[in-house]
């Protein structure tokens, strides 16, 4: 596999180390000891998988807050997403930043999303299947969201006029960014 950092410490872009030949390729998508030696978190209980009918799909931007916080791994299996995440790190020198990458079922390529990040992503086409692996178990008491559109971020989706979103996605309140000293 190939890390590649973001501009969010912490967040890589994983791309396949293909061997190719006549019949197609083999890769390595996940090894434990790979992400360990990037300083990574190895340690998934949850695999989840989401299906999504129609492009411009929107899901996010989901978090779990402390004890529960979780490290995911997103890949897009069937279709094609714009995969977004948001630094809520209030120590972190990227703080409200984000970062937008293009999953595709054929690019092959993973997100790396750390602890005490937001993630989402709206779906480039029909009938999209993304595949996440998770750090902690889903704690309903944990759950947290921000909006897609808060201003505090300053996210460019790639649609946002005629976007499918569920009522609680869309109703998450304002973001209130810690003040740092």
């Amino acid at each position: 596999m190939i890390f590649t950092e973001t501009k969010l410490k912490g967040a890589f872009i994983i791309d396949l180390k293909k061997l190719e030949d006549e019949r197609g390729f083999f890769a390595r998508a996940w090894c434990k000891q790979e992400f360990e030696d990037h300083g990574l978190n190895p340690a998934f209980v949850q695999c989840n998988l989401s299906f999504n009918k129609k492009q411009n799909t929107l899901r996010g931007m989901h978090f779990q807050h402390e004890p529960y916080a979780e490290v995911k791994i997103v890949r897009c299996t069937k279709g094609a997403v714009f995969d977004v995440i948001v630094d809520l790190r209030p120590g972190s020198s990227t703080y409200l930043s984000w970062v937008g990458v293009e999953l595709t079922e054929e690019n092959h390529k993973m997100l790396y999303v750390p602890e005490n990040f937001a993630h989402g992503y709206q779906t480039l086409s029909d009938n999209t299947e993304v595949l996440y692996q998770v750090s902690q178990f889903y704690t309903p008491k944990a759950e947290g969201g921000v909006r897609f559109n808060d201003p505090a971020f300053g996210i460019s989706w790639p649609e946002t006029e005629k976007i499918v979103i569920s009522e609680k996605d869309s109703s998450w309140p304002d973001y209130c960014p810690v003040i740092k000293n």
